[in-house]
């Protein structure tokens, strides 16, 4: 089944398939489409879809329906994002499934309303106050966006947590051909639902990387819910052990989880490999740089050069486990296209051991072109250039 669509287009497809029954947003360039499309598409199918006065009431109407048992979404862009964090923050304490869509664009404050960029991948894992981690996604094109959507779904269910997926402009506003039928999708996830016939305590887990049982507001059971340190109740406290106990387990639930040799569908590690076991340059890509990666891939490959390509669709956690296995012994080079200062080349350092990392850098709001990606990989002398 192919159509031509926009990323925006096929990120409502996602949350569709993946059962969003609420959205809530407010229009803002370029996510302003979803928010338009969803709540046409879920007024046809009797589910609620809300314009918003703002963004904060936006997340606030998404984390109230989602505690009341809904699937939730919002969408937004880097201001959005910025208004969103301190609701992000009550969705991390309180362990509410949310996906939020963040449709870049370029710089910080209001930026360029009609320019792209991926500069909010590091403002999106540290979007909330302590350093918690938060599943991000980052969508390379419709197809992808489409998944990672779905995905993200799945994510947030299985684990109670905010899940982020980035798009950029660029991806958000740009049709192509996507063949549904042909994105691979793992089975449907639902939050683990508490039991009817024993007593219910909100937040109560065995081991610190359990996922509590959930129990919607409104229904038989009674559901505390905080933004603030609480024991498994859901009553504040400040009992030191209990506090601990809290926050090692919202840290666990997701890093163990990442760190487990799960199969594809479980784990947090979202990648593409296409490696060469002689290669002495790894390219790694994301985002919106990701397509101008692949043509420079097949044309260096054409040319005769040997070279490596890693696509990496989950942001954050890092996967180390992928990152690891394309750093054969051979790799020297590491060269990172980033439509922003620098940003995941600088998270890269830490990964690569004594390989360079060598960043291919553009922020003025344009794409970097494949060529620019093969002139760098031949004249190392190009090292970290901007446009």
């Amino acid at each position: 089944m192919n159509e031509f669509l926009t990323g925006n287009q096929a990120i409502v497809r996602g949350a569709l398939r993946a059962g969003c029954n609420f959205f809530a947003g407010y229009p803002i360039t370029p996510a302003s489409s979803i928010c338009s499309d969803m709540i046409q598409a879920l007024s046809e199918r009797g589910a609620q879809g809300v314009q918003t006065e703002d963004e904060i009431a936006a997340i606030g109407q998404c984390i109230g329906a989602a505690m009341a048992g809904a699937k939730a979404m919002t969408a937004s862009s880097g201001p959005g994002l910025s208004l969103y964090s301190e609701n992000i923050g009550l969705a991390q304490m309180g362990e509410v499934p949310l996906v939020i869509v963040d449709c870049q664009r370029m710089g910080p404050a209001t930026g360029g309303a009609t320019t792209t960029g991926d500069g909010d991948i590091v403002f999106a894992r540290h979007v909330t106050a302590g350093g918690f981690p938060l599943p991000v996604l980052a969508a390379t094109d419709a197809a992808s966006a489409f998944r990672l959507t779905y995905e993200a779904f799945n994510i947030a269910e299985r684990l109670r947590t905010p899940v982020i997926v980035l798009a950029s402009k660029d991806i958000s506003l740009t049709r192509q051909t996507v063949d549904f039928n042909a994105v691979q999708l793992s089975p449907l996830i639902a939050r683990k639902p508490a039991a009817a016939d024993a007593p219910f305590v909100p937040y109560a887990i065995e081991e610190p990387a359990d996922v509590p049982a959930f129990a919607p507001i409104g229904g038989r059971q009674r559901v505390r819910f905080t933004g603030s340190i609480h024991d498994e109740t859901g009553v504040l406290t400040i009992d030191r052990a209990k506090i601990a106990r809290k926050l090692t387990h919202l840290r666990e639930k997701i890093m163990l989880v990442r760190d487990s040799n799960l199969a594809p569908g479980e784990s947090l590690e979202y990648v593409d490999v296409d490696l060469d076991a002689e290669a002495e340059t790894l390219i790694v890509s994301y985002g919106a740089a990701d397509g101008a990666a692949r043509e420079a891939v097949a044309a260096l490959r054409a040319a005769g050069m040997r070279v490596s390509h890693l696509t990496i669709y989950s942001l954050w956690p890092v996967p180390h486990r992928m990152l690891r296995r394309a750093m054969t012994p051979r790799v020297r080079r590491v060269i990172v296209p980033e439509l922003n200062i620098g940003l995941y080349g600088d998270v890269l350092r830490g990964f690569v051991g004594e390989a360079a990392i060598e960043s291919i850098l553009c922020f003025d709001g344009r794409l970097i072109p494949p060529q620019r990606i093969v002139e760098h990989v031949r004249e190392p002398s190009s090292y970290r250039t901007t446009a």
